[in-house]
């Protein structure tokens, strides 16, 4: 059997025998409720779950939560969406998320109307309220409230309290692995 060198995103390891890859494959589909089955021949079966994904907006959403406060600049709102690779921050005051800055927010809001990035604070350009759909909801609630709103990114809730963020580009993987619209 022919040898595999790939690297393992999440950690950067590097995976050279079968074991390795299956092991790694084993472990993320547990954790996402799915499992690797076996077949006769050795050839590649696609996963196929134990039960049905009752949160599918808990598994799929981002719960890395990045916030800014709203004094900040749009300068710094930009400069930190960039770090951190996302589009779009929640704003956070007074232990509440206020609203969301996105990319969109900076581009429409900010630089059309000509204001200078590194006086304009994030208040000025800010989506509010926040938008947010439960975590029990499904891909297509979530893609429904996204077209309603002609928005992007929407907070995900548990019990009230924001958990995650989804976004767009979250649904488009979503529809496009496992369903479409």
């Amino acid at each position: 059997m022919p040898s595999i060198t790939t690297v393992s995103k999440s950690s950067n390891e590097v995976i050279e025998s079968h074991a390795q890859l299956e092991e790694l494959l084993v472990d993320s589909c547990a954790r996402a409720e799915y499992y690797l089955h076996p077949s006769s021949d050795s050839s590649c079966r696609m996963a196929t779950h134990s039960r049905p994904l009752q949160r599918p907006l808990a598994v799929m959403m981002r719960r890395t939560l990045r916030t800014i406060g709203p004094d900040a600049t749009l300068l710094e709102a930009a400069q930190l969406m960039r770090a951190t690779r996302v589009g779009a921050l929640l704003v956070h005051e007074a232990d509440q998320y206020r609203g969301l800055i996105s990319e969109s927010d900076l581009v429409r809001k900010g630089m059309a109307d000509s204001c200078p990035p590194h006086e304009t604070l994030v208040r000025a350009v800010m989506s509010r309220p926040l938008l947010s759909i439960d975590a029990a909801c499904s891909p297509h609630e979530a893609s429904e409230k996204m077209a309603e709103h002609g928005i992007r990114h929407l907070a995900v809730s548990d019990e009230g309290q924001i958990v995650g963020i989804i976004s767009v580009r979250d649904l488009l993987r979503y529809f496009k692995n496992w369903g479409g619209l």
